[in-house]
């Protein structure tokens, strides 16, 4: 059995490591065109705020650890073309540009994604930088170095982060973005107005609701950044606008959505026979709407590449979809979410109630008692529970996985009233805050005439 992966990162390492010890007899090869593998682009920010000093921490695998298992790692070798029906690929070596072909039985999409690069005027200039992979942090950290005013475009997480890493090195930092809001894709307004704020006394200045249009440089080098509203000095200017995966190789052979997502089906195999595909490349199956959604996140692509390896041979384990749960730590708030914000519903024409609560997460007689923020989103209908929002000092954001599970197995508001959670004064209240907003969502008890007998 000859099984070829194509790129190594988050899913790529998880279906490799795992294909190999599950199948140890068969063939297999990984074509990567990077210089390294299994990086955590998560921690970019983390890295180049000096959070974290040895990025090597970020790498979870190596081509020397899968050579141990009996893995043939090409590094620096780029997939230029395949042809599902004859199972056959051409690999380019990106070293001395040779080309050659290669034959699969088994083939592993794990392309990912790459940053959206929009066209505008002065785009090549210098010192305008991607945020994806340990050459872009690199350089990121290289050039931030020499810069005193910079700029991010894109106020989801990873901009997000960048701001309040640059920010805490001494940095000028603009944070530019085309929607009114932070993220606003995670975030009902009630949470992003705070985070705003917070932002905003820092020094981070936001401009917000307009769109880039061009770029100015001076000598090669980026030097102004205009927007529909304004014109912004910056001497360095990172993009982090949104992904989009990485399947043009695939392009008319498999199902994809519009945007260029692969489709699977549960058991992570494409529309063709024999080709399986996860991670950022792939959509994936969004339980609170139940359709397929393009929500590229490292949890989804390590469990999409493990199932691939599980299903390689014969269905075994479905995936059981996804709530596109996350967390974020924003100077000293502790923020999560699951599954759609009160507006997102709205925007997929789900009818839909929320109920929000502030309250201190363990009794007042204890020597600290932070206050909590929690908003959960539910169909007026039905109740069933389709988002949550939490926000706090201290870090409670385990919470929100507890509601990814309740989200996952279709269940109600008024059950979350009533699930058991133990109580200890220094974690809780005994009612927990989660109990308390399934709680306060309970419709009012109809009266009814006593019956005289």
């Amino acid at each position: 059995m000859k099984i070829v992966t194509i790129g190594c990162t988050h899913a790529g390492t998880a279906a490799i490591v795992n294909t190999a010890k599950l199948y140890p007899e068969a063939e297999i090869t990984v074509y990567e065109r990077n210089d390294n593998i299994s990086f955590l682009s998560c921690g970019i920010a983390l890295y180049v705020g000096g959070v974290v000093s040895d990025p090597h921490g970020l790498f979870y695998s190596s081509p020397d650890q899968l050579a141990a298992l009996g893995v043939n790692t090409n590094m620096r070798h780029e997939v230029i073309n395949i042809d599902t029906d004859q199972k056959r690929l051409t690999v380019r070596n990106l070293v001395n540009g040779e080309e050659f072909e290669d034959t699969y039985d088994k083939l592993i999409m794990t392309t990912g994604s790459w940053p959206i690069i929009p066209n505008l005027e002065g785009i090549k200039l210098d010192n305008i930088l991607l945020c994806k992979n340990y050459n872009h942090s690199n350089t990121i950290i290289e050039k931030a170095s020499h810069a005193k005013h910079i700029t991010v475009v894109g106020a989801g997480y990873i901009g997000v982060e960048l701001v309040e890493a640059f920010q805490m090195n001494g940095k000028e930092v603009t944070l530019i973005d085309g929607v009114d809001r932070i993220l606003n894709k995670y975030l009902d307004p009630e949470f992003t107005d705070a985070i705003q704020e917070t932002l905003q006394n820092k020094g981070i200045k936001l401009a917000l609701n307009q769109t880039v249009t061009a770029f100015e440089g001076t000598d090669g080098r980026v030097s102004k950044v205009i927007t529909s509203q304004g014109e912004y000095e910056t001497d360095m200017v990172i993009l982090c606008i949104g992904f989009r995966p990485n399947t043009e190789l695939l392009k008319g052979q498999v199902d994809m959505l519009p945007n260029g997502a692969i489709i699977v089906d549960d058991y992570m195999q494409t529309s063709k026979k024999d080709v399986f595909a996860a991670g950022d490349s792939c959509a994936i199956h969004y339980n609170p709407t139940g359709k397929h959604a393009y929500i590229p996140l490292a949890t989804n692509a390590v469990r999409m590449g493990t199932l691939v390896a599980r299903n390689l041979m014969g269905q075994t384990i479905p995936y059981m979809g996804t709530q596109g749960t996350s967390g974020i730590k924003i100077y000293e708030d502790n923020i999560a979410a699951t599954g759609l914000t009160e507006l997102a519903a709205l925007e997929e024409g789900l009818q839909v109630e929320t109920v929000s609560m502030t309250d201190h997460y363990r009794p007042e007689f204890m020597p600290t008692s932070e206050s909590v923020t929690l908003k959960v989103v539910f169909e007026k209908d039905t109740r069933r529970i389709v988002g949550a929002q939490l926000m706090s000092k201290v870090d409670l954001t385990q919470s929100i996985n507890t509601i990814s599970v309740c989200i996952q197995n279709r269940m109600t508001i008024d059950q979350l009233g009533f699930i058991d959670f133990f109580f200890q004064p220094h974690y809780n209240k005994p009612w927990n805050f989660l109990n308390t907003a399934g709680l306060q969502a309970l419709p009012a008890l109809t009266k009814v005439d006593p019956v005289l007998v």
